[in-house]
């Protein structure tokens, strides 16, 4: 359907995808947790009768069974969105965002928790795709030429005035603008730091573990990150054989994936003191504002890492104002999408404290490093301490996948959130109908016959 001459071009239908990658087979993405994760995204396409053609893409990131479940969340937001105006969406966002958040049926599976809180972000998300897409601008720099009147009008600050009002986040944006030119010429040049997960898998062996942490380092990546948490001793060995790889100048980081209670992450934490680790990740629940406080209290000087399912700006801020963390990590996907994470970027510029994204599941990459630049431009104006995860596999299933160099993001110049899938990887992964799932359940089939 095309857009009638002389008429508003509306949203005309909303598609969805259930999205799932083998992952398992090789134990890429395994933890204490997940040990046999295969990753996943519930994805969806905002069509529309533009006259140019745009598209809105956005998912959230599930690892295997239940993305279904993610799936059918979205479509039970399908109403709200087909036939409204473009125009409206993508001059405020945060209108739809509020609405989603605000439905006062699907609030009570929440309410901005969940299942239902991640669909709303996989949906705005895709409204700042399509808006960045019509402003002819990667998502970054649509959120770094903004006005910061515009961009406070984005956020909603319930909840969170006893931490930051309006006119403080405006205050904190304004000041962003200094030197913003500058920065964005650095960014361009140089790109964003990362860091990188590839290397320590927990279901890798020492020899890949090895070779995976030195190529790493041969590959800029002044930082790596190793999962832990399953058993001490075999922590222990992999911590002292990435330490002998990457020198004691690389920082070294270690993720629990919340497998401890409080006094196990105390205790767990100092016994891998001896390998000076950066940081500890979800050392317990990610509820557990407390617990967390308690943790940075107890492993100090290794610094306390969180975020990646923290489920909304509430706990963030609570984290926060307990003084609990030492590095917040934003996800992409987790929370109710851009206009919620912008909350987040502002309410850790107000604390001080850096923010270096989680980025280990399919797509997040891609979409995080948006709003770390956004961050170093127009919020933090600095990166110091603030690296963005990356992880090296199913990058080539995007059409606007990440670009690193010397252990830095490259600075996206393609147009949008590089949330859009390769149409052919939409067609073979998807579950269970697509091509690389329907051969794989013949395969098994036969081998039951057998």
């Amino acid at each position: 359907m095309s857009q009638v001459p002389g008429t508003p071009a509306r949203v005309t239908a909303v598609d969805t995808h259930d999205i799932r990658f083998p992952t398992s087979r090789e134990l890429d993405g395994s933890d204490a947790m997940n040990p046999d994760p295969d990753y996943s995204a519930a994805y969806v396409v905002l069509r529309t009768d533009d006259a140019d053609g745009h598209e809105g893409h956005g998912f959230t990131f599930t690892i295997g069974r239940g993305n279904e479940v993610q799936v059918a969340a979205i479509d039970a937001l399908r109403g709200h969105v087909v036939g409204r105006s473009v125009d409206e969406l993508c001059a405020d966002p945060g209108g739809l965002s509020r609405a989603l958040v605000g439905d006062s049926q699907l609030r009570w599976l929440g309410p901005e928790k969940g299942v239902m809180h991640m669909a709303i972000g996989a949906v705005v998300n895709a409204v700042w795709d399509l808006a960045a897409k019509r402003a002819g601008k990667p998502l970054w720099r649509l959120l770094a030429d903004a006005e910061p009147e515009w961009i406070v009008r984005q956020i909603d600050f319930r909840y969170l005035t006893d931490a930051l009002t309006p006119e403080e986040a405006l205050a904190l944006l304004r000041r962003g603008r200094q030197g913003a030119d500058e920065r964005t010429a650095r960014l361009l040049e140089r790109g964003y730091p990362a860091y990188t997960t590839s290397a320590g898998w927990l279901g890798y062996d020492d020899d890949k573990l090895s070779r995976l942490a030195a190529a790493a380092v041969a590959d800029g990546f002044r930082q790596i990150k190793l999962k832990v948490g399953a058993d001490l001793d075999d922590d222990v060995r992999r911590c002292r054989v990435a330490r002998s790889v990457i020198g004691p100048d690389v920082r070294m980081a270690i993720d629990a994936n919340q497998r401890w209670d409080v006094a196990e992450a105390i205790r767990w934490t100092r016994a891998l003191a001896e390998f000076d680790p950066y940081w500890i990740e979800e050392p317990t629940s990610p509820d557990d504002v407390l617990g967390h406080a308690a943790i940075r209290e107890g492993v100090t000087p290794v610094k306390v890492a969180t975020g990646e399912h923290v489920q909304n700006r509430v706990v963030f801020k609570q984290l926060l104002q307990a003084g609990a963390i030492d590095v917040l990590q934003i996800d992409a996907a987790r929370v109710g999408g851009v206009n919620e994470n912008l909350a987040i970027l502002l309410l850790a510029a107000k604390f001080g404290v850096p923010v270096c994204p989680h980025a280990g599941g399919v797509g997040l990459c891609e979409l995080v490093q948006h709003l770390s630049m956004f961050d170093y431009i127009a919020v933090s104006g600095t990166t110091e301490d603030r690296v963005i995860e990356y992880v090296d596999h199913l990058h080539d299933h995007f059409l606007d996948p990440v670009v690193i160099r010397e252990g830095h993001y490259a600075a996206p110049a393609a147009r949008g959130f590089s949330a859009a899938m390769r149409p052919e990887s939409l067609a073979r992964y998807s579950y269970p109908g697509g091509a690389f799932w329907a051969a794989d359940l013949q395969t098994q089939r036969k081998g039951h016959a057998a």
